[in-house]
């Protein structure tokens, strides 16, 4: 069979698979109401093409974002959160790299803040972000402020340990403004008053963590949300990311038994 029936054969094949999950998906089974995602290897994916710059590959990456997100609202997933720049890429990432990928986030939080219906949220910190970079994300959220649909978090300028950091500075702060003294602070210290004053306060945790690129490790990201959260890992690198590769996470989330650390 020549290369090119063989691929148009491959492709039916997948389709046929993906229709096939995606159908017992939508006969009853268990999906997580809040996904967070690692989309990784965007650079290794521009060095495999022999790409000129790192940039090619975020860009492709960005793209794929978007495609995601449109899998997660049609499927009536409600929160998602994109971890899309750490406070450590702010510091080890080469000037020129850094740049461009300040501005392909900036473009991409613009570009969902005018899709569907989604809601767009900053979580991360200012502190080291260049001011258009803030401008676009204080913009999208502006925007979306009011509208009902997919909850999309662009975890930006954050770090899981700083983020906890934030948490407790800020709790302090709200103790002093009271007036209240280091006994009625104590006292008021628990885990439910620490989530409330993470990025992510009010928001659900994630129910299922997926990291792409093959690589297994959390990277400081959602350390305290993610205590219970289900993980999957993907070999695909981030912009050749398929939804088959998505609905199979799902269908692997659907089947475990979860037990909250017990």
């Amino acid at each position: 069979m020549p290369n090119g029936q063989k691929r148009v054969a491959k492709g039916l094949l997948y389709r046929l698979y993906q229709r096939r999950i995606r159908k017992r998906l939508d006969s009853g089974a268990v999906l997580p109401k809040h996904v967070a995602m690692i989309l990784d290897g965007n650079r290794r994916w521009a060095k495999q093409r022999m790409l000129e710059t790192a940039a090619h590959g975020h860009r492709a990456g960005a793209a794929k974002i978007r495609e995601f997100l449109v899998w997660c609202d049609d499927l009536g997933i409600e929160v998602v959160t994109l971890y899309l720049l750490s406070t450590d890429n702010l510091s080890n990432r080469s000037g020129a790299e850094l740049t461009e990928l300040i501005e392909i986030i900036a473009d991409l939080a613009d570009d969902i803040s005018r899709y569907r219906d989604w809601r767009v949220k900053h979580v991360g910190t200012n502190e080291g972000l260049p001011e258009p970079l803030i401008a676009a994300l204080d913009g999208a959220e502006a925007r979306t402020a009011s509208r009902k649909g997919l909850h999309v978090n662009l975890a930006v300028g954050y770090g899981g340990r700083s983020e906890i950091a934030d948490a407790i500075r800020s709790i302090i702060q709200k103790h002093r403004g009271l007036g209240h003294g280091l006994d009625e602070l104590e006292a008021a210290i628990d885990q439910d008053i620490i989530a409330e004053h993470l990025y992510t306060g009010g928001q659900p945790d994630p129910d299922l963590v997926i990291r792409t690129s093959g690589e297994q490790r959390l990277s400081d990201f959602m350390l305290w949300q993610s205590a219970h959260s289900e993980f999957y890992f993907m070999e695909a690198l981030g912009p050749d990311v398929r939804e088959v590769d998505f609905l199979r996470a799902l269908r692997d989330y659907s089947r475990r038994q979860r037990r909250f650390g017990s």
